[in-house]
């Protein structure tokens, strides 16, 4: 395959100009001006003039539900969303039924991926026994089954000694431990941010400092071991403060952002937040319409999400932290429930929303077409940060390496629509909502697999 005309941008080498890419037995065989000069007769030419060509986005945070939640997502619908948002490779978090924490589960995982995906599948392994918390899971075990780092995402080690001991393990076996930052007895039974509108909604809160201390936690384990801890799905504005003054002291401590925390505040529970296009300059941004309450608050449970959606000040501090490096990877935390599980009271309802279709375009929205950060920078955050962290040989687009290709439309405009998902599940907030940026081709090991 060669794709010609494009705009080509590939952090990882520096490249950012307009350069033709060549594909052969799923490798980059060139790329370049003259990389078609080096393409057979035969070789299937796709004009990709007035698009952007980059390395295949990776989403270092997923939840898959297989084994044992497949009413809410499976290997193939996961994988067929992932390939509709632009993302080659996607990795699995382990809280499925039964959890990833021992190496039969790793090796089912990556057979049925094979079997099925339709994008690269890394399994992530549990820190601990049935993630709870009690006992180390046989890491060095899980390592050689071909885990990539270990988590016990959806849950989080309270037991210090016990966390210290787990990255003290995962050292030895050159594993990066991620960790899903939540201190229970600071957060207790909170649903939402606790603030004004958790007191307005009459809803428990979710404190800020209940993410804040286990950032806290981590950055002093890290420092103590020397390993690689990765903080997911940070919220809060001082979770991002920690983290820029420890990786200043030079501490090997990393953390993600996911697009939910970056675009909507906690005024969304309320349905007390709306879209909008500033005087058709095409410049998108959201706003809260607080302080007025509305009439019949929403109380939406697809923007119940852990951690939950934050203050507005806690949203320009992610932002701040993606800007400036703070925050080096983006992440969706996508995490499919079922209709049924979502309809029911706010209290009852899951934590979690769908992600994979629609975090390129709210971040496109939310940080490039906004001018916060430039087009190269967001997409280092989607390929060579997570790959990096997780020493993938993904994230590049070098010759020699895997032929996984992500093509977009910076500039698309489009609607996200219910029926055009590829996801078991629905439980997103942005359905209908007008986006900006979007992958128009998919590219895995050389084939496409999906297409605009």
């Amino acid at each position: 395959m060669l794709l010609k005309g494009g705009r080509v941008i590939d952090p990882a080498s520096g490249l950012d100009a307009a350069a033709d890419v060549l594909i052969s037995d799923g490798k980059i065989a060139a790329v370049g001006p003259d990389a078609g000069a080096k393409a057979p007769s035969d070789v299937e030419r796709v004009d990709v003039s007035g698009l952007v060509v980059c390395p295949g986005l990776i989403d270092l945070h997923v939840h898959l539900r297989e084994p044992g939640q497949s009413a809410k997502e499976t290997i193939a619908t996961g994988t067929a969303a992932a390939a509709r948002g632009g993302f080659t490779s996607i990795v699995c978090m382990p809280n499925t039924s039964p959890p990833i924490d021992n190496p039969g589960t790793v090796a089912l995982i990556r057979e049925k991926a094979a079997r099925e995906g339709l994008v690269n599948v890394f399994v992530t392994g549990a820190i601990t026994k049935d993630i709870a918390g009690e006992e180390l899971a046989p890491i060095g075990s899980l390592k050689q089954a071909g885990v990539v780092a270990i988590t016990d995402d959806g849950h989080c080690v309270q037991n210090n000694d016990l966390m210290r001991r787990a990255l003290e393990y995962a050292k030895m076996f050159d594993l990066p431990v991620m960790d899903h930052c939540q201190d229970y007895s600071m957060v207790t039974d909170g649903v939402m941010h606790e603030g004004y509108w958790s007191t307005a909604l009459g809803l428990r809160g979710w404190p800020a400092t209940g993410e804040e201390m286990i950032v806290a936690r981590n950055i002093l384990l890290a420092e103590l071991t020397g390993t690689q801890v990765h903080c997911q799905h940070l919220s809060t504005a001082g979770s991002v403060q920690l983290l820029r003054e420890a990786k200043k002291r030079g501490i090997p401590i990393s953390g993600e952002a996911c697009p939910h925390h970056f675009v909507l505040t906690d005024a969304a529970v309320a349905g007390s937040e709306k879209f909008w296009s500033a005087d058709g300059s095409g410049v998108y941004g959201y706003r809260r319409e607080a302080p007025s309450f509305p009439a019949w608050p929403s109380y939406d449970t697809n923007v119940k999400m852990n951690p939950p959606l934050r203050s507005a000040r806690d949203r320009e501090a992610i932002i701040e932290g993606i800007v400036d490096g703070t925050l080096e990877i983006l992440g969706s935390d996508h995490a499919p429930h079922s209709d049924f599980e979502k309809e029911v009271e706010f209290d009852y309802a899951p934590f979690g929303i769908t992600g994979l279709e629609t975090e390129l375009a709210l971040s496109l929205m939310q940080l490039y077409h906004t001018k916060r950060l430039g087009l190269a920078a967001l997409i280092e955050k989607f390929t060579v940060a997570p790959a990096r962290l997780l020493r993938l040989a993904k994230g590049t687009l070098k010759p020699g390496a895997d032929a996984d290709v992500t093509v977009m439309d910076p500039d698309r405009e489009w609607i996200f629509e219910r029926q055009a998902s590829g996801s078991k599940s629905y439980n997103s907030p942005f359905y209908g909502w007008p986006m900006k940026g979007k992958a128009v081709r998919t590219i895995v090991g050389g084939k496409t697999v999906w297409r605009e």
